[in-house]
């Protein structure tokens, strides 16, 4: 038996550490390790309720606008009212505009650029990867980053600013859209659909959103010249549907939502698959194994208490629980839990999540949000208001439910003579990157990773990249 480990890792927002046992090169065992206490819990405690809005989307400059609405959202529930119609919409697009290029940069800056490691030298696709996706010199990056500027100003045009905009507010967004702006997000949107039919797909969007079966997926591969199908060449040859299988269940929390409704469903999908509703009540966190003094296992109760000197600890992650077991979360999860045929279908054939259903996954929901976008920005109603007054109470407690790119991310807040008594954060590299519980029960990626075979390099295998960069670790996100 062989220790090693893995990291720091690059290409992370964070720090991270993963302790591997190797039996013939083969992982037996992972430990994976958040270096970075926060505490922005802490932080939050004692304030007015509304500086929420004000430190929680600082927690990360990368999905900001989801920490915006999470927390929105649980004073939106601590007000026990709705935001206005324009509000709700609003704020998805910025949100879905986020999301989208949180996708495309994993994509092209994160994941793609270790195909062109040396160790694949002597594949037959390695020559097109090394010139479109190695880091810094890559054609990819430079097509696709002008795209990504494009798509943050739609946060300028709705929230003033990204990140850290104070325009998402429980009541709705407190920017109104004239009809200009409305064009110019219309025109934003589609210079996206053309940069993803053109350079991504390689096809019309409607092709890509009609698609349903793993046979129309590799007839697609076949046929078409695009970075997707390039990707999906590749995941052939190295085998990535069978790489880093997730143990399920899978969870979605919902995402983009209006007053009694959300675009993507909430829920939970089993490993036989099948869809059942979310019970927020069976959502625990378990600090055995994290650098915490045990406090309540119920977010809407638990504190944060660090205990550096902890035995037997080795994260500074708890390790959130939904009736007692580990779910992983994400872009495969959310399309999953809302029935999307193809993924479901990619997860049923493996047996589980993998490397190239989490991928598939996230470029597939890039599509379908900028299609859900379009049809946004024709719901709004620019003579009508865009936040509706809201008020909260001095004392009542919440959650804010909402989805990042990342998966699942709950906001639990209480307040107490209109002070903030409770601020309890779970992200969903929280979900997927915990350590082991109180049974000994693995996280997601560690469960993930026993049984890949580094081919002799242990630590510095690319197989090991592809699996933990699948789930796209953010570690400032496990906020604790």
């Amino acid at each position: 038996m062989t220790r090693v480990i893995a990291g720091p890792f690059n290409r992370v927002e964070g720090d991270l550490e993963v302790s591997l046992e190797l039996e013939d090169g083969v992982i037996a065992r992972a430990e994976v390790t958040a270096t970075l206490y926060r505490g922005f819990e802490q932080l939050l405690s004692g304030r007015p309720g509304l500086d929420a809005l004000v430190i929680a989307p600082r927690i990360c400059g990368i999905c900001s606008v989801s920490q915006s609405i999470a927390a929105a959202t649980a004073l939106r529930n601590l007000a026990g009212g709705l935001a206005a119609p324009n509000g709700y919409i609003a704020a998805n697009i910025a949100h879905a505009a986020e999301n989208i290029a949180d996708h495309l940069t994993h994509f092209y800056l994160f994941f793609m650029p270790d195909f062109a490691r040396a160790e694949y030298a002597g594949r037959p696709w390695f020559e097109n990867a090394a010139g479109r996706f190695k880091a810094a010199s890559g054609s990819g990056s430079a097509a696709f980053l002008p795209r990504r500027r494009r798509l943050l100003e739609v946060m300028g045009i709705i929230a003033g600013k990204w990140p850290h905009s104070l325009a998402f507010q429980p009541g709705g967004t407190t920017r109104a859209i004239d009809v200009g702006e409305r064009v110019q997000l219309a025109a934003i949107l589609g210079e996206l659909q053309v940069f993803l039919e053109e350079t991504v797909f390689g096809v019309p969007l409607d092709e890509i959103l009609a698609m349903e079966t793993p046979a129309e997926l590799s007839n697609y591969a076949e046929r078409t010249r695009g970075d997707f199908p390039f990707f999906l060449t590749i995941a052939a040859d190295l085998g990535l549907g069978n790489m880093g299988r997730g143990p399920g269940p899978l969870l979605s929390f919902g995402a983009y939502h209006a007053a009694h409704d959300s675009y993507f469903k909430s829920g939970i999908m089993s490993a036989d698959g099948v869809v059942a509703p979310l019970d927020v009540a069976a959502i625990s966190e378990d600090a055995t194994c994290a650098w915490f003094a045990p406090t309540s296992t119920d977010p809407a109760h638990a504190e944060t208490l660090p205990s550096a000197e902890k035995e037997n600890a080795y994260s500074w992650a708890k390790a959130p629980r939904l009736s007692g077991r580990p779910a992983e979360v994400g872009a495969a999860a959310r399309l999953a839990v809302s029935g999307h045929p193809l993924i479901s279908t990619l997860i049923a054939e493996g047996g589980g999540t993998s490397v190239r259903t989490r991928i598939v996954a996230r470029l597939l929901e890039a599509a379908i949000l900028v299609h859900a976008s379009q049809g946004w920005c024709r719901q709004l109603r620019l003579k009508e208001e865009f936040c509706a007054h809201f008020a909260l109470p001095d004392d009542a407690a919440a959650a804010g439910l909402v989805e990042a790119a990342r998966g699942a991310l709950g906001h639990w807040v209480g307040l107490r003579e209109g002070r903030i008594s409770h601020y309890q954060i779970i992200a969903p590299t929280t979900w997927n990157f915990s350590p082991r519980d109180a049974a000994g029960i693995s996280g997601p990626l560690e469960s993930a990773l026993v049984g890949l075979d580094t081919g002799g390099l242990g630590a510095k295998s690319a197989a090991l990249q592809h699996v933990i960069r699948s789930f796209d670790p953010c570690m400032v996100c496990t906020a604790h």
